[in-house]
């Protein structure tokens, strides 16, 4: 990548930041539930979550059609290229950054703290593969993990709002669990098993190999949590009665 190119990367990070601090002014105007009304703490997670949401919809699909469109992509993880998956890479490095300052603006950063730690190892992969142009399609099957958030952000936006009809929430608690399964844990699976295997342990590939197995142990304990949660809720520790207007995500 040359620097011209770089540079043009970086007017796109910065124009994707632009877009998501867009849509948190326009969530402003989505009608807010009855029970995060009158929970004045509910406000910013809610229009926190309907900007991620909006992000998940648009790169969990972008991510399925750059790999529909270019399957060859998948037969070469660690140089392969397309201007499709280079773009999605941009997009989402702004969101993330976007996300990044809305915690901290928000004085969100004590009871969101793992998605700062999330979103910083985001950033410095992504930038690193604007910089160097290699493992671009790495980036793509990762971002496939945006499929099951686009769930995991309605099941945490129907325990806000208390929806009325358990059966929309028991329906969608399964979904979410399948598409835990397909876009989150094979994905990381395979990409921890590749880099472990074909990646050389050193320099970029290093790095990223390292920010994959902190990033497979995060997974595994967010899958833990949202199964005691949803599944095996007797299992749950120390969450009876708690106050969760201070805490971004309703896992536990």
């Amino acid at each position: 990548m040359g620097p011209g190119w770089r540079t043009a990367s970086a007017a796109l990070v910065c124009g994707s930041v632009a877009i998501f601090a867009g849509l948190r002014r326009a969530a402003l105007a989505v009608p807010r539930p009855d029970a995060v009304r009158s929970r004045p703490g509910r406000a910013w997670r809610w229009r926190n979550l309907l900007v991620s949401f909006a992000h998940s919809v648009l790169a969990g699909l972008w991510a399925l059609f750059s790999l529909w469109h270019s399957p060859e992509l998948l037969s070469n993880i660690q140089d392969g290229y397309s201007v499709s998956g280079h773009l999605l890479v941009c997009f989402s490095s702004g969101y993330f950054i976007h996300d990044s300052l809305d915690i901290i603006f928000n004085h969100q950063s004590r009871s969101s703290w793992e998605y700062l730690v999330h979103h910083s190892m985001a950033i410095s992969a992504f930038v690193s593969l604007i910089i160097t142009g290699r493992f671009l399609v790495a980036a793509i099957l990762l971002l496939l993990v945006e499929v099951s958030n686009i769930f995991l952000t309605v099941r945490m936006l129907l325990k806000m709002s208390n929806v009325p009809s358990p059966a929309l929430y028991e329906a969608n608690k399964y979904v979410n669990l399948v598409m835990y399964f397909i876009f989150r844990l094979a994905p990381q699976s395979y990409l921890t098993w590749y880099f472990l295997r074909h990646v050389e342990v050193q320099g970029q590939g290093a790095f990223l190999t390292a920010n994959l197995l902190l990033l497979d142990a995060m997974i595994l304990m967010y899958f833990s949590r949202l199964l005691r949660s949803d599944f095996f809720p007797s299992l749950r520790k120390g969450s009876a009665g708690r106050d969760v207007d201070g805490e971004k995500f309703l896992i536990d």
